[in-house]
């Protein structure tokens, strides 16, 4: 049985793309192309979440889940702490409720401990089984043989509870994320609704960005704004325009010269995940920054 959450988020996505529902794929296309920043733990979580999106979408045909998973990597991506999904949002048996809470205490308690710090991947490699096993406890409501990832969860969760045991954690180090390629690398700032606000995940991406430009100076780079379709054309060029803006002030605070900034605004021309008009689409709500 599917949850309502993704019941709902099915019928809109089908209500949208007629019979090309399983073609509107673009935020799984993001995760893909998205360069993880943050700490080593969400840029681990980043890559499982783009894993697991992939194989809902590719080999199951699960658009709404794939579509859930890659907005969670989409997030990790950005450096914000994405915990394990809620009991509470999945459609499932009093028997298994009481199992994945109990086994969601674990895994956060570990967190609590210092298990991402300790070890990150390991750390998120339990996150995205944990999630998997309740994508698939759902799936397959009653019948606990078929349900995918507890077993792994379980394995990877009590090897992490044996390394917090272990470990004390361990200072902060600088983040040191491999050298940019200015000709492939492309950011992605992403906004809240009929806002030009930098939110937290979005200010760690420009602090990324700007430490990228320090080491690799560009010879461009382009800021390039987005909007949604909700509104006008013309008031979405304008508010895009506003973002773009508001990402180029946020780098030259950090130190990224201003005559090396191009900035443009492509309103609601370049969607990322093509809807009708007058939708409100998180991924469309985008600034680009590419580099030359």
């Amino acid at each position: 049985m599917k949850s309502v959450r993704n019941l709902v988020l099915a019928a809109g996505v089908l209500a949208l793309g007629g019979c090309t529902m399983y073609d509107t794929y673009s935020e799984v296309e993001a995760l893909n192309e998205a360069q993880p920043v943050g700490s080593p733990f969400t840029q681990a979580l980043a890559g499982e979440y783009k894993t697991f999106a992939n194989e809902r979408l590719d080999k199951m045909m699960d658009y709404p889940d794939a579509l859930h998973f890659a907005r969670k990597g989409l997030a990790a991506a950005a450096g914000e702490a994405v915990m394990p999904e809620p009991v509470t949002d999945w459609n499932l048996s009093e028997k298994h409720i009481r199992e994945m809470a109990a086994a969601r205490g674990r895994l956060v308690i570990t967190f609590d401990l210092g298990g991402r710090e300790i070890a990150p991947s390991t750390a998120a490699l339990a996150q995205a089984k944990y999630d998997c096993w309740i994508e698939s406890q759902e799936e397959h409501w009653l019948d606990e043989g078929l349900v995918d990832c507890k077993s792994d969860f379980m394995n990877t969760v009590a090897e992490l509870e044996g390394l917090v045991q272990q470990t004390p954690p361990p200072p902060p180090e600088p983040i040191e994320p491999p050298p940019m390629v200015p000709e492939e690398a492309m950011y992605l700032v992403f906004f809240n609704w009929d806002s030009a606000d930098l939110s937290s995940g979005a200010k760690n991406v420009l602090d990324a960005i700007a430490q990228e430009v320090a080491k690799n100076p560009p010879t461009q780079v382009v800021v390039d704004g987005h909007a949604d379709t909700s509104g006008s054309k013309e008031y979405n060029k304008r508010l895009a325009f506003k973002r773009a803006n508001a990402v180029r002030d946020a780098l030259t605070q950090r130190g990224i010269n201003e005559s090396l900034m191009v900035v443009d605004s492509s309103g609601e021309e370049e969607l990322l995940v093509e809807t009708l008009d007058n939708v409100r689409e998180p991924a469309n709500r985008r600034v680009n920054i590419s580099f030359r």
